[in-house]
């Protein structure tokens, strides 16, 4: 099968780049300098590339790592994250409470 093919799953490497807004539109987070750029948030100091994740280990918000399970190389997604499967709904995260949306896209998975 080649990586074209492959739906991501509980183990493997996904690169994405992706764009993180609050309901309403506004980018609170991006992975792509161009957006940065766009919603007036560039950061000289960033290095925007694509953000790598190993889906399962719990390195990025619980939502965010379900909705890259079963994408595909090349494949969009828009998904919406409550904020249980975000930063919870109350506690010292400045976004706890708050719904999240993101732009996904997927360009490689690696499998181990």
């Amino acid at each position: 099968m080649s990586t074209s093919q492959l739906r991501a799953q509980k183990g493997d490497t996904v690169y994405v780049h992706y764009v993180g807004r609050y309901p309403g539109g506004k980018v609170f987070d991006t992975s792509m300098e161009q957006e940065a750029v766009s919603a007036g948030l560039y950061n000289r100091a960033r290095d925007y590339k694509l953000l790598q994740v190993t889906l399962g280990t719990g390195k990025v918000i619980a939502g965010f790592d379900e909705a890259l399970i079963g994408m595909m190389v090349n494949e969009e997604k828009e998904v919406t994250i409550p904020p249980e499967k975000a930063y919870g709904k109350k506690g010292n995260h400045p976004m706890a409470g708050k719904t999240l949306q993101f732009r996904l896209r997927v360009t490689n998975i690696k499998r181990p």
